[in-house]
């Protein structure tokens, strides 16, 4: 056990320690953590556990919820709340002992053992990574060039069309509240958000992704758009929804009021890279736009962003839109170009440009997020959690609600 733990602590408070521990030794592994701020400060005046320390306390701690301990919430910190019924218990040590394996496995590549990428995507995440086939993304070059309009070569037509639909950085912030306060209004329509929810939105710059949640507790996010590059108005409303409504910001303080204040499920205070839970978290998100506006939500968006200024023709980014969607498998092939076969950097971005369509600081940028130590990996979330997710939402409120509102594992998305 973790000297921060607590005497006779329970699985669920030694996992909230073992996951800020880890949290120590990797910038932004801990995503988010709301729970007891004593945890907190043990951990962080407690010496810095070893990776070999992290791997024993992962093994025992998936050995006590195989012998069935008792899963304690940190009573001690928060008041004591039973395990529950025999069924809830039962699924709360399932999605327990699946975030352990994950952050075990995080712990074994920090103390420099060798996995095979794909055996770490699915020991962090839940699905085995399939390789896409290059065949496949050049089918999809061949579609989008039937579509993107202009003349010339397809790879500067898409390029030349994309970022002409930048946002003009003085029209960047009202378009992001006017799509916030829409997009807000229909998540608690269809779902409901909990009173005093809030989301502050920030610029950022020097950052390996294009928008990020904060989640801080007390239902407050504060969600950072990346300035690096340009902001397209093709993506901006995604990025809204992903981050904020009905994504991130909805699942975070749905479970906050759902799971840790009413059911004192303590282990949903903290969010950790490198399990299922991101995977789900990451596929609900980009598919909340079309579950809130529509499989085609463009022109709903135009009536955003046409009154800023902003470029937008609806009818074409639908078309294109749809043609492209399938180059988003660009970016798991140049992972495993990367982390399986090995390849030099500047030859993926190379690859990632010519495949992608992408402009040379674009596919920079994609490639940079694949070499952070943090979020190699973390590219599956995405790749593999959106057609899981859409698969099982099949356009069902109901089932996207059960996504942003309990645990779920993704086998449970398959059955």
């Amino acid at each position: 056990m973790l000297p921060a733990s607590g005497p006779g602590a329970g699985i669920v408070e030694r996992y909230l320690v073992l996951g800020l521990a880890m949290g120590r030794h990797v910038d932004g592994f801990v995503d988010a953590y709301y729970g007891p701020p004593e945890l907190a400060e043990r951990v962080a005046a407690a010496p810095m556990a070893s990776p070999a320390l992290l791997m024993a306390e992962a093994r025992s701690l998936l050995a006590a919820l195989d012998a069935g301990g008792p899963l304690g919430d940190p009573g001690a910190l928060i008041g004591a709340a039973s395990d529950g019924t025999s069924g809830e218990a039962a699924s709360r040590r399932r999605w327990l002992r699946a975030q352990v394996v994950g952050v075990l496995t995080s712990a074994q590549l920090l103390a420099g053992e060798l996995i095979d990428y794909a055996d770490e995507v699915e020991s962090c995440y839940g699905v085995r990574p399939s390789r896409p086939l290059e065949d496949d993304i050049v089918a999809a070059q061949r579609a989008l060039d039937e579509v993107v309009p202009g003349s010339g070569p397809l790879a500067e037509r898409f390029i030349s069309w994309r970022e002409a639909q930048a946002v003009p950085p003085e029209a960047l912030e009202p378009a992001i509240a006017s799509l916030a306060e829409d997009l807000r209004e229909r998540t608690d329509r269809l779902f409901g958000l909990p009173e005093g929810e809030r989301v502050d939105w920030v610029l950022a710059r020097d950052k390996p992704w294009s928008g990020f949640n904060y989640y801080l507790g007390g239902l407050v996010s504060r969600v950072a758009i990346n300035v690096d590059l340009p902001v397209l108005s093709t993506s901006l409303a995604h990025l809204v929804a992903h981050e904020a409504y009905p994504g991130h910001h909805t699942e975070h303080s749905r479970k906050e009021v759902g799971l840790v204040r009413a059911r004192h499920w303590w282990e949903e205070s903290i969010f950790l890279v490198g399990t299922p839970q991101c995977l789900l978290a990451e596929g609900l998100a980009d598919l909340g736009l079309e579950v809130v506006m529509g499989e085609r939500p463009e022109k709903l968006v135009a009536e955003h962003l046409r009154p800023l200024g902003i470029a937008y023709d609806p009818d074409t980014v639908a078309v294109v839109s749809k043609a492209a969607e399938a180059l988003s498998s660009v970016r798991a092939l140049a992972a495993f170009r990367l982390h399986e076969d090995g390849a030099d950097p500047e030859t993926v971005v190379a690859e990632v440009a010519r495949l992608g369509l992408l402009p040379q600081a674009r596919a920079e940028k994609a490639v940079q997020f694949l070499l952070d130590p943090t979020w190699r990996s973390y590219i599956s979330c995405y790749v593999e959690g959106l057609p899981l997710c859409r698969r099982y939402v099949a356009g069902r409120a109901d089932r996207f609600a059960r996504l942003v509102s309990e645990q779920c594992l993704p086998e449970d998305l398959e059955s």
